[in-house]
């Protein structure tokens, strides 16, 4: 990680310019931050990289317009950039012209403002508590630039589902969907021709409270994005936060914070395979994954004191020390845990049922995982080598020796079979390390008043379920003036209509499952 360069590009140059950065091979664009930076106008930074070299470059637009701020999309470039500017849209108003879909994501539709703008009004008088529920809409919002040059007003044209098909709603209150997520459908017998996802149920508003806060009271908002990846939430928080104050972190933070990392890893696979085996009816699998994943939150909590909820990491290292059984329980955990997974594969991950329920169902190619930016397992499944810690290895991961698990047929099945392997590797990595552990600090030393200098600071890491970054700009402050997450869940989502259209509706069960999102994660 190291401070941001962004190259600003003129507004008019900018759809060439971006066209040109995907035709060098920028064929991963990692996020778009959308940005108010007050006189200078509004805009946004995209964050594009070379899936091949690894290249990376940061390009800014903006525009001085307040009152119809427009941007030139790029969701014909890189697919995921489709729900990428419907959140910028939504929270900053920026109308991207040419985008064939933009409603709101997360906030109603009669939301009043657009809540990160530095000139939002935050009355409740504006957008009282509406304690009815919104109708969901039937038409698309479509931009476009008319042959005049002038932005024409919004024309609802395009139906977002047609009703000579049959609609149905899954969710958002269904357990397959795991949380409270919208899925909107248009069926064809029990073929699915088309899905709409609608999300937001759950916002909170994170990154707008994450503006008035310091930064050490930042983190507890971490663990409550995807609260199965809490550790290495906060990890990439943290690292962020450290790399721009110049911290220099102890070897034993750093051996502590990988071993909890890859614990924490193992608990999420270990629940994502049980909750697939009750999605598909296997119930006898969700106990055995359960039995397994209960041992590490007994670990954890007697470090930690959480089990769900982890706080554990600050800023310069970690809350406290680990006790003197942990190595032990360790240890004897990694080694029952690679007898017990067996077990899985005899009882579930092999049965003629789920193989013939899951093998060619939910197929993402290597390209369209790129395009949507779906890093994690599912990345992996379709063959796409996108590992942060081999990417950019942080903390001890360039120290140890771990495979990257891939697999090409980018279906359900390889999508768990990625989790149940990863496993394995994570167990090596933790045995590689926790006979180790270097004596010393577990933390060191910080300011009572934490303040980043003038910049712009990301750091990634690989979450359970793919690439979770943070972005910081800071002006000297002690809180940032904007704190963007990149949520592992998003792309995620954005690639489900690619993945689930022409299945059959048992098979969005499967599919969802597989994708293995949380729904925190998304709405943030």
């Amino acid at each position: 990680m190291t401070e941001m360069e962004v190259k600003f590009i003129e507004l008019d140059e900018f759809r060439n310019a971006m066209q040109r950065e995907r035709e060098r091979g920028m064929d991963f664009l990692r996020e778009i931050v959308g940005m108010d930076w007050g006189e200078e106008g509004l805009g946004a930074i995209y964050i594009l990289e070379n899936s091949n070299t690894r290249e990376n470059t940061e390009i800014g637009v903006r525009t001085t317009e307040r009152e119809k701020p427009q941007i030139p999309t790029v969701s014909d470039i890189w697919q995921v950039a489709e729900l990428y500017e419907r959140e910028v849209f939504d929270f900053f108003g920026i109308e991207f012209t040419g985008h064939h879909d933009l409603r709101r994501l997360f906030l109603r539709n009669d939301w009043v403002g657009h809540p990160l703008r530095k000139d939002y009004d935050a009355s409740e008088t504006l957008n009282p508590v509406r304690l009815e529920s919104e109708p969901a809409e039937e038409f698309q919002r479509e931009y476009d630039i008319q042959d005049d040059k002038e932005m024409a007003k919004i024309v609802e044209k395009l139906k977002i589902l047609h009703y000579d098909q049959f609609i149905i709603n899954i969710g958002p209150q269904h357990p397959a969907t795991h949380g409270v997520l919208h899925f909107h459908l248009a069926l064809e017998g029990e073929e699915v021709r088309k899905v709409d996802i609608r999300c937001g149920y759950i916002h909170r508003g994170i990154e707008k409270m994450c503006e008035s806060r310091t930064y050490p009271q930042i983190l507890p908002f971490c663990d409550r994005l995807d609260y199965l990846s809490a550790h290495q939430n906060r990890h990439a928080v943290c690292m962020c936060i450290e790399k721009a104050l110049g911290l220099e972190l102890t070897d034993r933070t750093q051996y502590i914070r990988t071993i909890m990392d890859e614990l924490q890893r193992i608990d999420s696979h270990l629940l994502m395979y049980s909750c697939m085996a009750m999605d598909m009816g296997a119930i006898t699998g969700f106990i055995y994954g359960f039995r397994e994943r209960e041992k590490i939150l007994d670990i954890m909590e007697e470090v930690t004191g959480g089990r769900l909820i982890q706080n554990y990491y600050v800023i310069g290292g970690v809350q406290a020390d680990i006790t003197a059984n942990f190595a032990r329980k360790v240890k004897e955990y990694c080694n029952d845990q690679k007898m017990r997974i067996k077990e899985y594969y005899d009882l579930f991950v092999n049965n003629v049922i789920f193989r013939n329920r899951s093998i060619g169902v939910g197929v993402l190619t290597r390209e369209d995982a790129i395009s949507f930016g779906a890093t994690g397992g599912t990345g992996r499944a379709s063959g796409w080598a996108c590992d942060v810690r081999k990417r950019y290895p942080y903390a001890m991961y360039d120290k140890v020796e771990f495979k990257e698990i891939l697999h090409t047929d980018g279906d359900c099945y390889a999508r768990l079979l990625v989790r149940l392997e990863e496993i394995l590797e994570s167990i090596h990595i933790i045995e590689q390390l926790i006979d180790n552990i270097p004596e010393g600090e577990y933390k060191v030393k910080t300011k009572p008043i934490i303040k980043l200098p003038e910049g712009r600071f990301s750091a990634s890491v690989e979450g359970t379920r793919g690439e979770f970054g943070v972005f910081i700009e800071s002006h000297g402050d002690k809180s940032p003036y904007r704190l963007k997450f990149r949520p592992t869940g998003l792309p995620l989502i954005a690639a489900a209509h690619k993945i689930m259209k022409r299945c059959k509706i048992a098979d969005l069960i499967t599919i969802g499952a597989s994708l293995d999102y949380v729904i925190p994660d998304i709405d943030r």
